[in-house]
């Protein structure tokens, strides 16, 4: 656990130092990439694998930098230890100063979901995570309650987090890293009764003597607590016994690949007093038996300044410094592996 622990945050330290981790990046990117790993474990054992820390001592590849480096024969590595190596709280540096501070949150929640043909929830959870951006003076420390925090399950803490004070009054207290960082990460599962935010209306049907099909399918909201759903987008992989499809999109605009049989709708927002629809036909091939099943319907989307599971911050203090800052918080919820069998 631990290790895959530390895999995921070699992956989000590449993302944050070169934009992408991939292959290419690393072959692109090898001697840094050495430097952070030689600095992120100590024989083995995990020891710098905060970002804001690893950049004062592994400064992040730039086109300038390159250059200067290729010319002077000298390294990324950086002069000094980072201050926060030597302090009690490893992840934050000292004497940082900002004129404007702040501090933001966002709670992503991302709903898994496989709806049956008459729309009844076979299964549903939620992925959930907190991710922070601080930029405050000093050494502040911060404390966020949540309305209803019986909701988090199978939590997973930044470091930062003092873990006693959560067990005890489910609160988060916590002095923060600089800078950007995941303060937790949290999983809803089916038996808190998930909310689903979205509806597929669908009629697919194919006749055994006729070489026509019917496709008719209507996107509506559900559970948004009147917020938008936008960003939607439908992909159906058709059977393999269709040649083409004629259809017609009340909005947004689709896409049918004859050769892959992948249907694309972009329907963009929804509009709950005129709903998005695609209807139309489907050509079959001539001769073949209609088709042993109907197609699943995949969904994306995403709903601004709602968390579906309901969890809502309830405030955020901070101690130890004097000055005030400025707070926020933002809610989004967008589609995982959302599927509706027809």
């Amino acid at each position: 656990l631990f290790v895959i622990e530390f895999l995921h945050r070699v992956v989000d330290t590449f993302q944050d130092y070169f934009g992408v981790c991939s292959e290419v990046m690393i072959k692109d990117n090898v001697v840094v990439v050495y430097e952070v790993l030689e600095e992120m474990l100590d024989n083995g054992f995990p020891l710098a694998t905060e970002s804001n820390i690893l950049k004062e001592l592994i400064r992040p590849p730039t086109i300038l930098r390159t250059v200067v480096n290729t010319i002077t024969g000298s390294t990324n590595v950086g002069d000094q230890l980072p201050t926060g190596q030597l302090s009690v709280v490893p992840w934050r540096r000292t004497g940082v100063k900002y004129t404007n501070n702040e501090a933001y949150f966002d709670v992503i929640e991302e709903i898994d979901a496989i709806i049956d043909k008459s729309g009844s929830t076979i299964t549903a959870e939620i992925q959930g995570v907190i991710d922070a951006c601080v930029k405050l003076t000093g050494m502040p420390d911060l404390t966020l309650s949540f309305m209803n925090p019986r909701l988090l399950d199978d939590v997973s803490f930044h470091p930062c987090v003092r873990f006693k004070r959560w067990e005890s009054e489910r609160i988060l207290s916590f002095i923060p890293p600089d800078g950007n960082f995941r303060l937790l990460s949290y999983h809803v599962s089916a038996q808190n009764l998930v909310a689903i935010p979205v509806y597929v209306k669908h009629n697919i049907s194919f006749r055994d003597s006729s070489s026509l099909g019917r496709f008719e399918i209507t996107v509506g909201p559900k559970q948004t607590m009147g917020k938008t759903v936008e960003g939607v987008m439908v992909t159906s992989q058709m059977p393999k016994g269709v040649l083409n499809m004629t259809l017609t999109p009340s909005q947004g605009t689709h896409i049918f690949d004859p050769v892959t049989k992948l249907l694309s709708w972009d329907v963009g927002k929804i509009n709950p007093q005129k709903l998005p629809s695609l209807k139309g036909s489907v050509s079959l091939q001539a001769g073949t038996s209609k088709p042993d099943e109907n197609p699943t319907i995949n969904l994306q989307f995403k709903i601004q300044q709602l968390a579906i599971s309901g969890l809502k911050v309830n405030r955020l203090d901070m101690y130890g410094e004097k000055y005030k800052p400025f707070k926020g918080i933002k809610y989004m919820t967008k589609a995982g592996k959302f599927q509706v069998r027809t």
